[in-house]
């Protein structure tokens, strides 16, 4: 059997990780930043990271939701606090797409209507309602598109206005910096305008923090940048560090009952041995501050490069806008200068999403080679 080709490879083949560094099978080290579309959020094999799954593993590794599992407790206390979250119920699940599509759910049994606001170079995922809430044509097939979504340009006050007087949405989600879309993000007016007017027209605001939270942006939500309180939060990525795991924050107001979500393998006991190694790194290195203070680093470096044009993002969850196109460059970046970075839907866009344990000696390197391989296009 072959596997099904959907995924455009690069020539390397990774047999081991640690902190920021990846190996490959011939001895290359790789430096890691992007940390497999900001996934890796504490660094590869940190200590206190193995030692929790691996100690969990030696207990139980899965049981279903039939039963008491004190893990999830544990962690819904853990990331309330550390988040300042505390008024939200947690619902666990196994990715950031299946967290959208059981926020985007929610709403809809709120609200019972079915109709959502999503903005133009959005991306929620690759499942039913949240691919159909994806701004990507290319991914949408028929049977998703029979979701019916309002797409809006970004901090476009009259158009946002026009559409949600029509009062048939369940439901607005909003990434507070777009991730695949290219790091544009909602200006605080806007957002806050976004949620006054959901609150007056009883419709859900839902903050998708996939890529976004657990600190990647300098606070542990992007949306709290913006002095906004959504109605549900979805997040997955960083707060697993690599373990499967997506979660949704359903503000108090929403009401539970039996059977109303439900998943197989989200909360297991390993997810919560992972989630809660993320949380006490986070919280023991000061992660968060780190990513902020070398997200105003990383903007100063950047200076000293005139090919840049911009530089956007929050925390480090970071780009550098260029004139032209840099898949080519992406490629040379590895294969030349062993650093991994990121593309997006803007195409002259290099993105950077290291661990937040990462120094200023990983930035000064990462310009450093960066300008090597600008020299020579």
């Amino acid at each position: 059997m072959k596997l099904f080709d959907v995924y455009p490879l690069y020539e390397v083949t990774l047999v081991s990780a640690k902190g920021i560094e990846v190996i490959d099978d011939k001895g290359n080290i790789y430096l890691d930043f992007y940390g497999g579309h900001a996934v890796i959020s504490i660094g590869h094999s940190h200590p206190h990271y193995v030692k929790r799954l691996k100690d969990q593993l030696d207990k139980i590794a899965f049981y279903s939701n039939s039963v008491q599992n004190p893990l999830q407790r544990e962690l819904a206390q853990k990331l309330g606090e550390q988040s300042g979250c505390e008024d939200y119920a947690f619902f666990m699940c196994n990715s950031g797409a299946e967290a959208n599509e059981n926020a985007l759910k929610m709403a809809s049994f709120h609200t019972g209507k079915a109709k959502v606001i999503a903005f133009k170079n959005s991306f929620h995922g690759r499942t039913s309602a949240a691919v159909a809430a994806t701004d990507n044509p290319k991914i949408n097939a028929p049977i998703n598109q029979q979701q019916k979504v309002d797409f809006l340009p970004l901090n476009n006050f009259e158009a946002f206005e026009k559409t949600i007087a029509k009062g048939d949405h369940c439901a607005v989600i909003l990434e507070a910096i777009q991730g695949v879309g290219g790091l544009d993000e909602p200006t605080t007016e806007f957002y806050q305008f976004i949620a006054e007017k959901c609150k007056k027209n009883g419709i859900v605001l839902i903050a998708d923090e996939v890529q976004s939270g657990f600190g990647r942006s300098g606070k542990f939500f992007a949306f709290q940048h913006h002095g906004v309180t959504p109605d549900i939060i979805s997040t997955a990525k960083g707060m697993g560090n690599g373990f499967p795991v997506g979660g949704v924050l359903i503000h108090e107001k929403f009401k539970a009952s039996y059977g109303l979500l439900g998943t197989t393998f989200g909360g297991n006991h390993l997810a919560c041995a992972a989630t809660l190694a993320v949380l006490e790194v986070l919280q023991n290195e000061n992660l968060i501050e780190n990513a902020t203070a070398l997200g105003t680093y990383y903007k100063e470096k950047a200076q000293e490069i005139q090919q840049v044009k911009q530089v956007k993002g929050r925390g480090l969850m970071l780009g550098l806008e260029f004139e032209h196109e840099v898949s080519e460059l992406r490629k040379k970046l590895i294969y030349n200068q062993h650093m991994f970075t990121g593309g997006s839907a803007n195409k002259n866009l290099l993105r950077f999403l290291p661990a937040l344990n990462i120094t200023k000696e990983h930035i000064d390197i990462f310009f450093e080679r960066l300008k090597k391989e600008l020299l020579t296009t």
